[in-house]
């Protein structure tokens, strides 16, 4: 996510026994194309504008491509309650990926009356220890912690987001048993630093924390985003396509940051913004123009066009 908008390593599985039919059309390379069976879109930098909004063109695409018989996810770092910007756009089944993979969430209640499909949180255990290893081996770093209903941050953490946190306090006292955080599932923990590079803050953290969380990010500045252990938006997304019985060969992706490189590199077929991060286009097999140019729509666009 953006700075005031509120990145993880999947594998391709589980693997649905879904048996994918071929369509006629066929890629610059000659390969039959796999009839798409799901749209995954990440929502800043990507299906949204930089002003937040969804244009007109994209609003119409996203319609036509559930008409079509293609689900469409909404997969982004965002947590629940910043999903008003997509709640007037919600067809078909209503469901987001939220958090990086941390939740699914039915938004056919509109905003502020969400429910929590599914959970995977991020245990106080692994977040202490992820917060205590990373602050060793960066100093300087504060932290704030996202929870399915509550946020709560240190002191000295900036007002990235526009909103009022519910409690201040350090983080070991947020993640401690018995403190004013402790009664809901913690989703995330947020790392920021006040001056290193954003993708050295990255390295740092990965190399510090190794196996006991999901380190990404996908903001401009040093800001982390850190998640239980295996938890991304590709892993996430992968869970609930095979519930619905749908290959990753059926799946297109879209996505523009570091956080969405697992999915990208899951999915069939994935396209990279042309505003994208340099990680997430080598990561994705296609590219589209910029956001702000309606990339998603374009695409779209087009595979609907591939299965007339």
């Amino acid at each position: 996510m953006r700075d005031n908008d509120p990145v993880t390593s999947a594998t391709r599985q589980p693997e649905p026994p879904a048996s994918p039919k071929l369509s006629t059309s066929l890629e610059s390379g000659g390969a039959p194309v796999v009839k798409p069976r799901l749209i995954a879109t990440d929502l800043d930098g990507t299906l949204l504008r930089d002003d937040k909004s969804v244009s007109p063109r994209t609003v119409a695409a996203l319609a036509a491509a559930e008409e079509a018989g293609i689900e469409v996810f909404f997969v982004t770092g965002r947590p629940a309650r910043w999903m008003d910007v997509v709640s007037d756009h919600v067809h078909g089944h209503g469901l987001a990926i939220c958090g990086n993979g941390a939740a699914v969430v039915d938004l056919h209640g509109g905003p502020g009356a969400h429910r929590f499909v599914k959970i995977r949180e991020l245990a106080r255990e692994n977040a202490l220890d992820a917060v205590r290893l990373v602050r060793e081996a960066a100093p300087g770093t504060v932290y704030a912690v996202e929870q399915t209903y509550g946020f709560y941050q240190e002191p000295d953490y900036p007002k990235l987001h526009m909103e009022v946190p519910d409690a201040l306090a350090p983080a070991e006292e947020l993640l401690a048993p018995g403190s004013v955080a402790a009664g809901q599932p913690v989703l995330k923990i947020l790392a920021h630093h006040p001056t290193l590079d954003p993708d050295a803050f990255l390295t740092v953290a990965r190399l510090a924390v190794g196996e006991r969380a999901t380190i990404t990010r996908s903001s401009p500045s040093a800001l982390l985003e850190i998640s239980g252990p295996g938890v991304s938006k590709a892993s996430t997304l992968a869970l609930c396509c095979a519930e619905r019985g749908i290959s990753h060969e059926e799946v297109v992706a879209f996505g523009d940051m570091p956080n969405d490189i697992e999915m990208l590199t899951w999915a069939g077929r994935s396209y990279a913004m042309g505003n994208a991060h340099p990680d997430a286009i080598a990561a994705a097999s296609g590219r589209t123009v910029a956001n702000n140019e309606d990339g998603v729509a374009v695409v779209i666009e087009r595979l609907l066009g591939e299965r007339r």
